[in-house]
């Protein structure tokens, strides 16, 4: 879309704004034609609190959630040194609607550049996300009884029966750098020492004990998918006789589509790139470990919102054997993601 001349910077980070807002599924509305019966997810310019004019405030099902902060996309502003003035629009009395505690989610954002903070997690701070959260994500996080974080901050001790002495250290050691909310990290072990065992094993604590909602196992061949597709199905917890794959739904992603009950997705990051995508993939594109192609691009592929497999679809990304696949070509396929990325093979902690 071209850009009016006559536009002053702020007005184009707004317009650019609203545009992401509308794709991720939010009715944006001045605060002086507001209607609530458009759109469980409302976006209102300009509402009015008792310190000023918040830039959006953010509506899910009529109860206030979020609020924006608009900055123009110029040399010079950093949208880090704003983060006190986001959090005293959160932390303001609002007209027309009683709050009694601060607005949980705020973002800060030039109409390109997006970061986000989550109130509700237990150090709360902001991270830079590829678009705004959808309005249906907000809910769901201000329903919850705990954010993630807090979940994995809550996580109970390892249980170490089974376990070899590599594979509790490098479990451990995960987690105390989770636990430190520090958002990526390397497992580094040897061949045969039972990484996918590791992993499978972290991703079951997620799910049992942090509330993780969906969790990504990324591999780059379709041979690694199917290998790690039978080891969570053979995989059977030490404090459960129950196999994992009878206690959460796993699915190996063998086309576009990903069922909303899937609590663990294995795919190839070819597929996933596709997926974001839209567009089909021959299967022989999952057979080749794309690191080794010598035809190889240099320069990132390039990633669009897409509001069937938004950001905050997976709440962890676990890649395994990243040191082939996650560099050049594909790390836009997993920054797209806002989630916990976690690497079998950057901070390294075992």
């Amino acid at each position: 879309m071209p850009t009016d001349v006559n536009q002053t910077p702020v007005q184009i980070a707004r317009d650019q704004i609203d545009a992401r807002l509308r794709a991720a599924g939010w009715s944006v509305q001045h605060k002086d034609a507001l209607d609530f019966s458009i759109s469980p997810g409302i976006a209102v310019r300009e509402y009015q609190t008792d310190i000023g004019p918040a830039d959006y405030l953010l509506f899910t099902d009529r109860q206030a959630v979020g609020i924006v902060e608009a900055k123009p996309n110029s040399w010079g502003v950093r949208l880090t040194s704003v983060e006190e003035q986001s959090e005293g629009y959160a932390k303001a009395k609002l007209k027309w609607v009683t709050n009694s505690a601060p607005l949980p989610f705020v973002y800060e954002s030039t109409g390109k550049i997006t970061r986000f903070t989550n109130a509700r997690d237990p150090r709360p701070r902001s991270r830079e996300i590829f678009t705004f959260h959808r309005p249906e994500t907000l809910k769901a996080w201000a329903q919850a009884p705990q954010s993630l974080r807090t979940g994995i901050e809550a996580l109970p001790p390892l249980n170490t029966d089974g376990l070899r002495d590599c594979q509790i250290t490098a479990i451990t050691r995960l987690e105390a750098s989770l636990k430190a909310d520090k958002p990526r990290a390397l497992v580094q072990m040897a061949t045969g020492s039972g990484k996918t065992f590791t992993a499978i094993t972290q991703v079951y604590r997620l799910l049992k004990h942090a509330d993780a909602r969906r969790i990504l196992f990324l591999v780059d061949t379709k041979n690694l998918g199917e290998q790690a597709e039978q080891e969570f199905m053979a995989f059977l917890p030490n404090d459960d006789n129950r196999k994992f794959t009878e206690l959460y739904n796993v699915q190996r992603l063998t086309s576009p589509y990903i069922a909303g009950d899937s609590q663990v997705v294995i795919s190839t990051i070819q597929r996933m790139y596709a997926t974001l995508k839209g567009e089909p993939l021959d299967d022989a594109a999952e057979e080749e470990n794309p690191a080794e192609r010598a035809w190889q691009r240099r320069e990132p592929l390039p990633v669009v919102y897409n509001p069937r497999l938004p950001p905050e679809f997976f709440d962890v990304v676990i890649i395994d054997e990243c040191h082939r696949s996650i560099y050049n070509l594909w790390r836009q396929v997993i920054e797209y993601f806002d989630a916990c990325p976690s690497s079998n093979d950057l901070e390294q902690v075992a």
